[in-house]
């Protein structure tokens, strides 16, 4: 998830020697450095065309999420965020509470943040409720509108919904058809801002530079980390412009952000992903499936093959 480029490509060891020869570091919340545009510029030319986008950067996944749901609150002045079961976000505190993955990660740090709900991810091979598996979208989106909003969330005070485009720890889950779509339509008729985590999906993995690409739908909020440093500490909030706008200065900071070391490594990483990385892994997904799927036909044990890239 983390060594995107590979352990020590010669084109991001080199970008961090040319780097360190110049300068280690300067603080992003008091000065622009090269490295820091360069890797912003990069960074918002790799999403979608629709909007202008700006980027908040920061030291992990964690981070990146804490910046995300900072910014929904403060952007809409309501203070619900909406997360799924199964989902992992994190392990700072607000991260930590959207994430519903594992009771060892919670257990012991209870209160949470407050004002956090869970939904059911639209998995088809376990479907919530145990319905029929070309059911699960409809019937995990009627959960958010029958239930969460009816009775616990009030859509008025919900700001955001985070979602992974494929669930990480929740077991590598590619949800159902439509089930993003029906995500960025609930939000759309609400007035709530839509996160797509993409620490561990992004960056090419999924053989598009992001996981929501392949789901024909526009986040308003993207988190990233892990593969974005290719093994160097860097995370990212990227967000449309007419959101981070609102923000007023000293809104938020932190002290590494846009280090000059991490950025020029995540340029190089981005660079390669752009020119072969996203292709090799949409190339070898589409053989590995192939193979793992002619497998399950020979073997019961295999209950399903999913993934991409």
């Amino acid at each position: 998830a983390v060594v995107s480029a590979g352990h020590s490509h010669p084109r991001v060891v080199r970008a961090v020697q040319e780097q360190a020869s110049k300068f280690i570091h300067m603080a992003g919340t008091d000065f622009y450095s090269e490295p820091m545009v360069k890797f912003g510029e990069k960074l918002t030319s790799l999403m979608p065309a629709e909007h202008e986008w700006q980027v908040f950067p920061c030291n992990s996944g964690t981070e990146a999420v804490e910046a995300s749901i900072k910014l929904a609150r403060y952007v809409t002045g309501r203070q619900g965020i909406i997360a799924f079961l199964g989902a992992f976000h994190g392990r700072s505190y607000g991260s930590l509470s959207l994430t519903a993955s594992k009771p060892v990660q919670r257990r012991g740090y209870y209160p949470l943040v407050p004002g956090t709900f869970h939904a059911f991810y639209a998995n088809p091979y376990r479907p919530p409720f145990d319905v029929e598996p070309e059911r699960v979208t409809e019937v995990c989106l009627n959960y958010i509108e029958q239930t969460l909003f009816h009775t616990i969330a009030p859509p008025r005070d919900v700001a955001a919904i985070i979602v992974e485009p494929i669930q990480g720890e929740g077991g590598y889950l590619v949800p159902a058809p439509g089930f993003m779509q029906g995500l960025r339509k609930i939000c759309d008729q609400y007035g709530i801002l839509l996160i797509c985590d993409e620490v561990q999906s992004g960056v090419g993995r999924t053989g598009t530079m992001w996981a929501f690409e392949q789901e024909g739908i526009v986040p308003d909020i993207v988190a990233s980390a892990k593969g974005l440093g290719g093994g160097v500490p860097i995370g990212a909030m990227i967000a449309r412009r007419e959101l981070t706008e609102r923000w007023e200065p000293g809104s938020h900071g932190n002290t590494y952000g846009g280090n000059a070391l991490a950025c020029a490594a995540a340029y190089e990483v981005l660079s390669l992903v752009e020119e072969e990385l996203a292709g090799n892994a949409a190339r070898v997904g589409s053989y590995f499936m192939q193979g793992l799927k002619e497998m399950a036909g020979r073997y019961e044990q295999i209950g399903q093959v999913r993934g991409r890239g």
